[in-house]
């Protein structure tokens, strides 16, 4: 008795309506651009082949786990793409990140305590 929601992956049942629930300090982020060619700020079009040498990318955190104390779904943050585990959730790409992996949060309510950065 399985119903069209529900799927059989290596010998187990999973329901596809379940909800996700992050853990510790582990967050989920969802990649905006897709990794391949950028723009420079002044229009040059850089292609995927490119070498950059330890570039860190921005994403938006979709969910926290209760350990987690500087972000919130939202928030934009800076993270190394190498310490990064991939995820597919509903048929979207996800990432996971450990908090400490995270270098640097933007977010509107950080405003308060302004450090004068903006981007």
């Amino acid at each position: 008795m399985t119903s069209e929601k529900t799927k059989k992956r290596n010998g187990l049942t999973t329901d596809e309506r379940l909800p996700v629930k992050m853990l510790n300090d582990r967050i989920l982020v969802r990649h905006g651009d897709a990794e391949g060619e950028r723009r420079s700020s002044g229009g040059i079009l850089i292609p995927a082949t490119a070498q950059v040498g330890k570039r860190l990318t921005w994403a938006e955190v979709v969910a926290a786990g209760p350990n987690v104390r500087s972000m919130e779904p939202g928030d934009q943050v800076l993270f190394n793409p190498e310490d990064r585990y991939e995820v597919e959730v509903r048929g979207t790409d996800y990432i996971i990140l450990r908090e400490r992996d995270v270098h640097a949060v933007a977010a509107e309510r950080l405003d308060e305590g302004s450090t004068g950065l903006y981007l």
